[in-house]
Parts: C-alpha cells; sequence; structure tokens
C-alpha cells in the first residue's frame, strides 16, 4: 500500500486531526507506514498539494477552489459555527471604517473570507497582501489587519476593534464556516487512509488538554506571553469544529458560491447557474451539495420577537441568540413566552420523593459520585422494609408521587421490577414516576427484549410515567467523553418516542457544564422539539395525545468531588440563559421547569422571570446531585414561600400537570 505524503497545518487548531497519527503510526496490509508526515502553513499545504510534492493536505477551502478535482475526505474538517477566535480582522477603528487592511499571505480561505463579506457590506479598502506574521505590528490609524491562525490568540486585548470573519459569516447566512479539510490526488486514498484519518480526529478530540499543554509550553520557549491551558482546550473543544457534516457541507458550497460569484475565488469550469460540486471519497458523499438561496442577515431583536410570540426558531437562530442576544432581553423574551402559554400567573410544583433503589451500575458515568461497580463495597438494593417507610413518609407529608431512579444493577431483571411495582400499588396510592430511559436500555439489554415489551409489561406492572434522566447533553461528542459506555442519543431519543407511542407521559432534561458548544445545546434541544413535534403529530382530531414531554428542566453539572474533573461556566448567569433560550426554541413543550437545588431558591426565583413555570419538587430526598455538590432542600411551605415572593400564585400539581388542592 501506497505511504502517502501527508502535509498537515502547523496551527494549534489542526493538531487533533494529525498529532495522533504520530503515535498511532497507522500501516496498510503491507506493513508500511499509511502516511509520512509534513508541517507547513496552510498556504505551503496548498502549494505542495498543487505542485504534486503532498499526495494528500490539510487543504484550506479557497485553495480548493482552484483544484475541485481534488478528492475529500469526508466527516473531518476544521470549521466552526459563529465565531472562531483565529481568524479576525484588527484596528483601531471599526472595519467599516478602514481605508486599507493589511492580508495575511499565510491562507487563501481566510482573504476569501475577508473578500466576500466586504462585498456583502458593499465596502472597499485598499487590500495589501503582506507575510505571516507582519500583519498586527503594522496596523495604525485607518490601517487595519487580517490575521490568521495562532497569531490571533490575545490579541483582542490589545486592539479596541476586532471582528470575528466566522461570526460575521455566520451573521450574514446562519450557516457554519468551514476553513480546512484533507484533501488528496485522485485515486490515492484508500479506504485505510479514511479510516486512519477518522481515527485520529476521535483519538486527538479525547486529548485535548495535551494539546493545548503541549502548545502552551511551546509558546512560552519561544518567549511569547500564551493563554491559560484551559483557554487553548476550549479553543479546540468548543470553538472549531471537526465534523463534516451536512450543516458544514451546506456552509461549504454557500461560501465557494458567494466567493465565486463576488471573485473572490475563481472555480474553474463553473458557468454562472452552475451548481458548486464537491466530491468527497466515498459513494455515501459522492453527490453535487446545492448551495441554498440567500438569507437575510440575522438580527437579536427580530429573533426575540419571533420567539416572544411563539413563532419557531431555526437551529442557526436559536444559536444566533445563545451567543448574541443580552441575557436580560432574552429573559423578556422568554417571560412573554412564559405569559402567553400560562397567563394566569401561577407557579406549580410536586411533592415527590427521589428513591434512589440502588446505586449498583455498571455506566461508570465519570460524572457520578453515586454509583458502586457490581461487587464493590458500598452497594446496596434497598429492602421492601426501608422503600415501605420512605412511602409511607412520602404519603404522610402529602406526597403524591415517587420519583425512581438508580444505577444499572445486572442483578435486578425486569421481574424484579414488575413485582416491585405490583408491591407498590397494592399497598400505597402513589404515582410511579420511574426509571430512565438508560434503565430502559439496560433492562432491555439484560433481558434480550425489545424496548416496546419491556415498557409494555413495566406499564402493566404499575408505572406511570417515565423521567428524562440520562439524558446529560444530547450529543455523542459529549457522551462519548462524559459517560463512554452509557447509550446512545439515538437509543435515548427512541426510548421516549416508543414510551410517547404506548401513551406514556414523560419529561426531559439537559445538563450543561461539560465544555460543550452552544451548538451541543441546541442539537439537544432540536431533538427534544423534534421527538415531540412527532409525539404531538398524533393528536390529530384536536386533543393532545396521552404520551408526550410534559416539561423540561435544565440545570448545571455539579463537579466538585466527581472524577471529571471539568472547569466549565455553570455559572447562574449561564444557567438563565439555557433556560430562558430553552424556553423560546421548545415552542412545543408547556412547561419549564426551574432548578432551585443545584443553585438555591433565589435564583429559582430570579428563574420564574426567565421563562419558567414550575418550581419543581420539594424533593424529600434526593442522593444523586447532593453527592456532587448540590445541597438545597425545601419544604412545601417554603416553596411556596418562594414563589408567591417572585409574584406568582403556588399550587401543587402532579406529573401530569393537572392542578390538586392543597
Amino acid at each position: 500500500m501506497t505511504t502517502l505524503k501527508l502535509w498537515a497545518v502547523q496551527f494549534l487548531n489542526a493538531r487533533p486531526l494529525y498529532a495522533p497519527l504520530e503515535t498511532m503510526k497507522p500501516v496498510g496490509d503491507d506493513g508500511e507506514p499509511l502516511f509520512e508526515i509534513h508541517e507547513a502553513l496552510p498556504s505551503a499545504c496548498a502549494a505542495a498539494l498543487e505542485s504534486g510534492e503532498a499526495d494528500l493536505a490539510l487543504l484550506p477551502v479557497g485553495a480548493y477552489a482552484q483544484m475541485p478535482e481534488l478528492e475529500v475526505v469526508p466527516e473531518l474538517a476544521i470549521a466552526a459555527r459563529g465565531a472562531v477566535e483565529t481568524v479576525v480582522v484588527i484596528g483601531h477603528c471599526p472595519l467599516e471604517e478602514a481605508t486599507e487592511i493589511l492580508l495575511d499571505g499565510a491562507s487563501r480561505t481566510s482573504v476569501a473570507l475577508l473578500k466576500v463579506l466586504l462585498h456583502a457590506k458593499g465596502l472597499s479598502p485598499a487590500l495589501t497582501p503582506t507575510p505571516h506574521g507582519e500583519g498586527a505590528p503594522a496596523v495604525t490609524g485607518t490601517t487595519c489587519a487580517l490575521v490568521i491562525g495562532d497569531a490571533a490568540f490575545g490579541l483582542g486585548e490589545q486592539f479596541p476593534h476586532v471582528t470575528d470573519l466566522s461570526s460575521a459569516w455566520f451573521q450574514l447566512t446562519g450557516l457554519p464556516m468551514v476553513f480546512a479539510f484533507w484533501a488528496a490526488k485522485p485515486g490515492v486514498l484508500t479506504d485505510a487512509h479514511v479510516k486512519a484519518l477518522q481515527a485520529a480526529k476521535v483519538r486527538g478530540l479525547k486529548f485535548a488538554e495535551q494539546h493545548a499543554q503541549t502548545y502552551r509550553r511551546s509558546v512560552l520557549a519561544e518567549g511569547r506571553e500564551a493563554l491559560s491551558t484551559n483557554a487553548y482546550a476550549n479553543y479546540l473543544r468548543k470553538t472549531i469544529r471537526f465534523d463534516f457534516d451536512s450543516y458544514e457541507r451546506e456552509g461549504l458550497v454557500e461560501f465557494l458560491t458567494r466567493a465565486h460569484a463576488c471573485g473572490a475565488v475563481t472555480i474553474p469550469g463553473l458557468a454562472e447557474g452552475d451548481t458548486v460540486h464537491v466530491h468527497f471519497k466515498g459513494a455515501r458523499y459522492e453527490v453535487a451539495e446545492q448551495a441554498r438561496a440567500s438569507t437575510q442577515p440575522l438580527n437579536v431583536e427580530t429573533i426575540l420577537a419571533k420567539g416572544a410570540t411563539g413563532e419557531r426558531l431555526s437551529f442557526a437562530e436559536g444559536l444566533y441568540l445563545y451567543d448574541n442576544a443580552d441575557l436580560f432581553a432574552l429573559g423578556e423574551a422568554a417571560d412573554a413566552r412564559r405569559q402567553a402559554l400560562h397567563p394566569e400567573g401561577v407557579v406549580t410544583y410536586i411533592i415527590d420523593r427521589n428513591v434512589n433503589y440502588t446505586n449498583v451500575c455498571t455506566a461508570r458515568c465519570q460524572f457520578c459520585n453515586f454509583y458502586r461497580p457490581p461487587g464493590k463495597e458500598g452497594g446496596y438494593v434497598l429492602s421492601r422494609e426501608v422503600l415501605a417507610q420512605k412511602f409511607r413518609e412520602t404519603e404522610a407529608l402529602g406526597g403524591v408521587q415517587i420519583l425512581l431512579q438508580g444505577g444499572l444493577n445486572p442483578e435486578l431483571g425486569i421481574e424484579w421490577y414488575e413485582d416491585f411495582f405490583r408491591w407498590t400499588k397494592a399497598n400505597f396510592d402513589l404515582r410511579m414516576h420511574a426509571l430512565s430511559p438508560t434503565e430502559i436500555i439496560h433492562i432491555a439489554h439484560l433481558e434480550d427484549l425489545p424496548v416496546r415489551e419491556v415498557l409494555t409489561r413495566l406499564r402493566t406492572a404499575g408505572l406511570d410515567s417515565l423521567p428524562g434522566g440520562g439524558a446529560e447533553m444530547l450529543h455523542d461528542d459529549i457522551r462519548n467523553r462524559i459517560s463512554p459506555f452509557k447509550n446512545s442519543t439515538d437509543e435515548w431519543i427512541e426510548v421516549m418516542k416508543v414510551a410517547h407511542e404506548l401513551g406514556i407521559k414523560t419529561t426531559c432534561t439537559m445538563v450543561f457544564g461539560f465544555q460543550e458548544t452552544a451548538e451541543h445545546a441546541l442539537v439537544h434541544m432540536d431533538r427534544l422539539r423534534e421527538t415531540q413535534d412527532l409525539a404531538l403529530s398524533r393528536g390529530v382530531d384536536g386533543t393532545l395525545p396521552q404520551g408526550r414531554f410534559t416539561a423540561f428542566i435544565v440545570w448545571p453539572f455539579q463537579a466538585a468531588g466527581t472524577s471529571l474533573r471539568l472547569r466549565d461556566d455553570t455559572s447562574a448567569w449561564r444557567y438563565l440563559r439555557m433556560q430562558a433560550l430553552a424556553r423560546l426554541y421548545l415552542d412545543n413543550i408547556p412547561n419549564i421547569q426551574v432548578s432551585w437545588p443545584t443553585l438555591g431558591p433565589e435564583i429559582g426565583e430570579v428563574a420564574l422571570r426567565f421563562g419558567a413555570n414550575d418550581f419543581g419538587s420539594v424533593m424529600i430526598e434526593e442522593n444523586v446531585v447532593s453527592q456532587a455538590g448540590a445541597h438545597f432542600m425545601l419544604t412545601a411551605e417554603q416553596i411556596e414561600h418562594h414563589i408567591r415572593h417572585a409574584g406568582f400564585t403556588p399550587s401543587r400539581r402532579n406529573m401530569q400537570y393537572d392542578r390538586l388542592s392543597a
């Protein structure tokens, strides 16, 4: 098998794509190395591929336009959905007032992107090519500079005006910006090469912190000022997108189409009105991608007005709000939507008990302090006597429900759950809001049964509704990082779809603080909205179907004491932003519940003005988040006090959101 001469961009954002190849050292069937690796600036990578010196290169998109015969490796790119941080125009004046812009000569793509944006704004400053690294020192007066790559880190603190070109592109089109991808001479790529490159990306993202740390050390060794390791790691984890899915492909073709139309790039053989073609290796992507019709620039006030009236927001609009909306303006729109959905000024709550019947679990999630592996000291399954005592106390306190969740215990088969539910219904007047989708999947695997049969049998035995636990973040990039042995996003969603088809009501949740991006959070919300659309489509006679999401709950990850030592923004401010955005984006889920157990009741009061209409549960007992640092507990009287203090009338409810007399 041929060893390909691979040229990789020497910037930090490329390291996760090619650095693992240096340690993995993939070989072909004949034992020969698959790649011979070289590092260079983007422009040099393009030149090497163009001259034939390279077989495969991390190619800037602008250079690909001149070589459309190249084959592109699927699923891998350097892209951004919004700000990219390392392709910026800096200056002492706004971009609109610049009379000259010094162009970084290291990448055709960034220059082409700038030309597209200038064309869209009707601006025509002088554009002067400048060697890489020499633009920033020459900025003066109305002369600005385009700076790309690692040289752009930290410039926001040095110049009063910084325009992130990827952010400007997203505002203009609502689409991601693709900067580079792997491209090869026709016919040289084999499946082994493609798989090795894809495997390298997966490995590279798992070690983002190590790449960040190595890069920081190199900066300091050169005597330059460096950002923190965490800042560089967040750049790799949150800012750069390494996937190349349909959304990125759409952005790519839109960029090439616009760049060709305004003369920023020339695509050989592309006549007016022709479709831009991108040739991917493998049948899955060997199609022409059609550019979208031009879209209007996104506007915060317009999007907020749509959301406040219940008009559906697009994915791009949701992302734009998260990144650009003022928190209080976002909260005001969410509050208006809450008031339209719940005009009576009533805030509900429920009295229930969270019973963790077992802590034995095989999932080994890094964020969980609660579980014990099978056979380890401290593992338990609660006896009927202990459960009976907890249930009697719950009824005595006015509780109407048991929220039953536990670990994935391989000793507990479906018959154990059936017997338990029948016993509960025979002895107590409590509804069973029980078993997360993760537990349902575990039982199905344990018994080799379809999920539908598991849910049907458990419902017959006494299960009333399904909580939304185990969702964390419904994006497999995040799930593979924090809980690699747990069910996938699609599996979680499928349980909820089947439950709804069977007439079982459910809730849905989201946990943030895993170094996720805004895009990860929006994908999560979009999957929930799509699932609810499917459930509601069955109510064609004008009545709501029995099975659907009744409420959404979001809360920040509590990292204290867990083995997942992530440093991320889990502040009350970010929580309020997430919740307000959820109220606007989840237009088909009627109720939003505040998360006071993790942030405190005072933040719960504030959250009632950021789109929520429910104060959650008295939570007579809780064992999971409390072991990760959340210790707030309230009585029914205290909850009602906080609801009234926020200006609302309290009302007890059940899981179906029927109001109950006190």
